[in-house]
């Protein structure tokens, strides 16, 4: 079978190095010392400061959320992983919906302003499959109305926005290190903190808030990364550039094969973005076209996914009205299987399979 994605395993040798080094340590979390130098290696590689590693990414956006003290309601993108909108409820806030840019995917800035009302307190942009959203525009609006800004970069693993780190814009930007991901941590996440003293304070929350052998400070929780998840990051990240020229030739073989076929829509790259090689969406005619092209592969043990299917504005737990750019696309896109291991002949049977099934 060949799945949508495929976790990277590194050398088990040096995994088990590590974990040596953990049982003569005989420290498994708390901030021991593997999970500060893959602190230290994190913020040197992906060009950041203030970064603070947390067991996963759901639970970085509601620390980021808490953290701001954000309330009331916060605008944000239908098209992303479920988590983006139910961190957002389970913290009591409530989303409030707007429509993407069908080219792009990401959030339309052009339909952020009239969906701010009083109750506004801040925005949550998502960084679709890895391609960043219009910073610029998302940043003068959150400005002129006193918005925070909390940008979802699960997917945007190094990826570089005008010559510096997408991650360093906004008040707070999250990653995700689930074993999916480009890089990874088993799970994990990271919040990198633009305000030095809410960088402080976050260390503290996600301790439960205690500051001190004998005193909590403030409302917190248990969101620690432990050093098993730490050592898989180190050696992972040992790996990274390998993994990426992996993953590149890969993507660019989809993109040969699929930028001038007038049946598939690829998405629009943002040209201020280095691309991460995250993924790669297909975007169809129609969901009748979509279901064909993967009932093909699946004959063929082959195992894409809808991603993202539903729009989130379908959630039974919210209050939406409907975003139609966004249920159109979710209705249509498909993404190939794309990971570093993945074979070029099986990619070549992936790509015939699609283009077959299209011309039926």
């Amino acid at each position: 079978m060949i799945f949508v994605t495929k976790p990277y395993l590194p050398d088990e040798e040096k995994f088990n190095h590590y974990v040596s080094q953990i049982f003569r340590s005989e420290r498994l979390t708390n901030n021991g010392e593997l999970l500060l130098e893959l602190e230290r290696r994190l913020a040197s590689y992906l060009g950041v400061e203030n970064i603070l590693l947390v067991s996963n990414g759901t639970l970085a956006l509601s620390v980021a959320y808490k953290l701001l003290g954000l309330q009331g309601e916060v605008i944000t993108t239908p098209f992303s992983f479920v988590a983006t909108t139910s961190s957002l409820v389970w913290e009591d806030l409530k989303p409030v919906f707007t429509d993407i840019d069908e080219e792009t995917l990401n959030i339309n800035p052009d339909e952020i302003e009239r969906n701010i009302t009083d109750s506004t307190t801040a925005i949550v942009p998502v960084h679709v499959f890895g391609n960043g959203c219009d910073i610029n525009e998302v940043e003068a609006i959150a400005k002129e109305y006193n918005l925070k800004v909390v940008y979802d970069a699960a997917h945007a693993f190094g990826v570089r926005y005008k010559n510096q780190s997408i991650l360093n814009f906004g008040d707070i930007s999250i990653l995700s290190f689930h074993a999916t991901k480009l890089f990874h941590t088993i799970e994990g996440g990271a919040l990198i903190i633009k305000d030095r003293d809410l960088y402080v304070k976050a260390r503290k929350m996600i301790d439960f808030g205690i500051d001190g052998p004998d005193r909590v400070r403030y409302l917190g929780i248990n969101a620690k990364m432990n050093e098993f998840q730490a050592a898989m990051g180190l050696c992972v990240l040992d790996d990274i550039e390998k993994i990426n020229e992996k993953r590149e030739k890969l993507f660019r073989a989809y993109e040969a094969a699929f930028q001038f076929d007038p049946l598939v829509k690829l998405q629009k790259q943002n040209l201020n973005c280095s691309n991460n090689f995250s993924y790669f969406p297909i975007i169809l005619e129609d969901e009748q076209s979509l279901l064909l092209v993967r009932e093909q592969l699946s004959l063929k043990g082959i195992i894409p996914r809808r991603y993202f299917h539903p729009s989130l504005d379908r959630l039974d737990y919210v209050e939406s009205r409907f975003m139609p750019v966004s249920n159109s696309v979710s209705s249509r896109i498909l993404c190939l299987p794309l990971y570093d291991s993945l074979d070029i002949n099986d990619q070549r049977r992936i790509i015939q399979t699609v283009k077959e099934a299209l011309v039926k």
